[in-house]
């Protein structure tokens, strides 16, 4: 590369104007000096692959390197029928959240939300207190197949999969397999009484979305909650919880983690989530 050079990621999806990667990215990218950009693509499925290889062509005329782009909404799924590889964390997982381009131009579609979560769970409790428990699940989109592996990985003993469309969560239950059951939605709260972790996985709670109906009076206060959703960052659920005396885990973390990964594969540096980032993200947030 030319000293003038520079490397590119970003994220696709459609829409993305709300994305908080690339002031994510960015904070890094000024953190660690580096000559790179991370831009946010707005791409519709149909468009991904053409996408990919125009920005290719376009940045190498331009004398940078296109390194990769992280993937959100709708393009998780689209991804598997364009990427050259597919590293074993996506196909277990069954989506696409990283696309990094090789050295030799293929291109390998990864998935850091498992690892993400994991990681962001790990900054309050010590996984081996939850390890051989039982986790249930709300939802079953492609969050909760991100947790629901990573969980099943982490050596739960029982992961409950809980879901309006009792058959969806059937599926992701198949997909996962031992030790992954699925539960009708009117279940939910009978299911608290032998959760070590409970975990929404829906959109339930968000700003601009249906509260999560549930009583918590089943849950015992040794459990653990984390909600992924971070807007609000105190979700109703997450309150409730914490008035029940639960320990609880917010969905920044996961969303800070998960994007660890991509950004040491584009740019070549292991990032650190630290409080500095944090408030950095949550002010754009407030913005």
């Amino acid at each position: 590369m030319t000293q003038k050079s520079k490397k590119i990621a970003g994220v696709m999806g459609w829409p993305i104007s709300h994305s908080l990667s690339p002031r994510l990215h960015g904070y890094w990218i000024e953190k660690y000096n580096l000559a790179a950009e991370y831009h946010a693509w707005p791409v519709q499925p149909g468009e991904l692959g053409a996408t990919l290889q125009r920005l290719s062509a376009e940045y190498a005329a331009a004398g940078h390197v296109f390194r990769g782009t992280n993937l959100t909404i709708p393009l998780k799924e689209a991804a598997f029928d364009i990427v050259d590889i597919i590293d074993p964390s996506a196909a277990r997982i069954g989506a696409v959240n990283t696309v990094v381009v090789e050295t030799d131009g293929r291109l390998t579609g990864r998935n850091t939300d498992g690892i993400g979560f994991l990681d962001s769970l790990a900054e309050h409790i010590d996984l081996t207190d939850i390890s051989g428990g039982t986790a249930v699940l709300l939802g079953a989109g492609g969050a909760a197949r991100a947790v629901a592996v990573a969980l099943t990985d982490l050596g739960m003993a029982k992961v409950i999969i809980c879901n309006r469309s009792r058959a969806r969560a059937a599926a992701l239950a198949g997909h996962i397999g031992a030790g992954a059951t699925a539960a009708a939605w009117d279940l939910r709260e009978e299911l608290l009484e032998e959760a070590d972790l409970l975990v929404n996985c829906t959109s339930l709670g968000m700003t601009g979305q249906p509260e999560l109906e549930i009583r918590l009076d089943p849950l015992k206060k040794s459990a653990i909650v984390t909600d992924i959703v971070y807007v609000p960052l105190e979700t109703g659920l997450l309150q409730a919880a914490r008035h029940r005396g639960c320990r609880t885990v917010d969905g920044l973390g996961m969303l800070l983690h998960q994007a660890k990964a991509g950004f040491e594969a584009w740019f070549g540096v292991k990032p650190e989530v630290d409080e500095n980032l944090r408030r950095h993200v949550l002010d754009g947030l407030k913005g």
